[in-house]
């Protein structure tokens, strides 16, 4: 078998009596996560997709799909679900697709120690627990594909963005070494990287902002009026260059299924441009162009 040919070894069968490859997909209630199950299922994988409330995994069970609960903030439901997967392949697992995160807007000044803690938990450790686990089994079996999905936000910052900013930066660091490190490995470690995509992220990250941020006793609070709120709970419609969460799967596809995957995949205008501002420009000039896209 070589490094960048998978086939997995037991489980749903293709019509032509050919094994599917299997992969196990986090976060997949809504937006990227969604749409990468419903397609790659198509393709014939066989998908495990997760998500961290069971009523979510009732309804993509209703459709079709095999769902199981994973919290990566909760370990005991990261591996309680590794070893039900594990269960139903034979023991093998082709792809793992780190996706399922959160954000937590605010002023950094106004961020708990306390919310960094928690976040990163879930859009983290989480990822490092569930990638730790699956990397002996496809070592054992000879190949595998780890593809972590990161964001724009994980090239440059952005205000307003800190704690999500830091766990991406976190994960471009980790993800680039567990690259190198597994390059003697038939294992490929792949990051790719979403600018603005239409999901849920914003609106799920109100209930965050509420729990955590005093914006009211914050010295930016004439700020927050001006600019965070009403990015938050206005309906203002798609954001400039926004694309729909299938342009990352068609990312995805090629990471999964090239005998040559890249190490890094942008996805949108405003990342191919971010990825430029970090190679390319003074920090000066960079921190100029990037508060007027605030």
């Amino acid at each position: 078998m070589t490094r960048n040919q998978p086939s997995a070894q037991s489980g749903t069968m293709h019509a032509n009596g050919t094994p599917a490859r299997s992969v196990l997909i986090t976060g997949c209630s809504s937006g990227i996560g969604y749409d990468a199950a419903h397609r790659l299922a198509k393709r014939g994988w066989r998908v495990f997709a997760t998500c961290r409330a069971e009523e979510d995994c009732a309804r993509l069970r209703d459709e079709g799909l095999e769902s199981l609960r994973l919290d990566y903030a909760d370990p005991d439901s990261i591996h309680a679900a590794l070893a039900q997967i594990l269960s139903r392949t034979g023991g093998t697992l082709d792809a793992l697709y780190n996706n399922g995160a959160y954000a937590a807007p605010g002023a950094v000044e106004d961020l708990p120690t306390g919310l960094l803690r928690e976040i990163f938990e879930a859009n983290l450790f989480g990822w490092h627990e569930l990638t730790r686990a699956v990397i002996p089994v496809m070592r054992a079996q000879g190949h595998g594909r780890i593809v972590n999905c990161s964001s724009v936000l994980g090239l440059v910052a952005q205000k307003w963005r800190g704690a999500y900013v830091a766990t991406k930066f976190a994960l471009e660091g980790l993800t680039d070494t567990l690259r190198l490190e597994m390059a003697d490995t038939p294992i490929d470690v792949i990051l790719i990287e979403p600018g603005p995509v239409t999901s849920r992220i914003r609106h799920n990250s109100i209930p965050h902002f509420e729990r955590w941020v005093d914006w009211q006793a914050s010295p930016r609070a004439a700020q927050y009026r001006d600019s965070l709120l009403k990015r938050l709970y206005e309906n203002r419609g798609p954001d400039r260059f926004e694309l729909p969460a299938s342009a990352v799967t068609e990312k995805l596809i090629h990471a999964l299924e090239s005998t040559r995957p890249r190490p890094r995949y942008y996805v949108t205008t405003p990342t191919r441009i971010a990825g430029v501002i970090r190679r390319a420009l003074p920090t000066g000039l960079a921190d100029r162009l990037l508060a007027r896209g605030t």
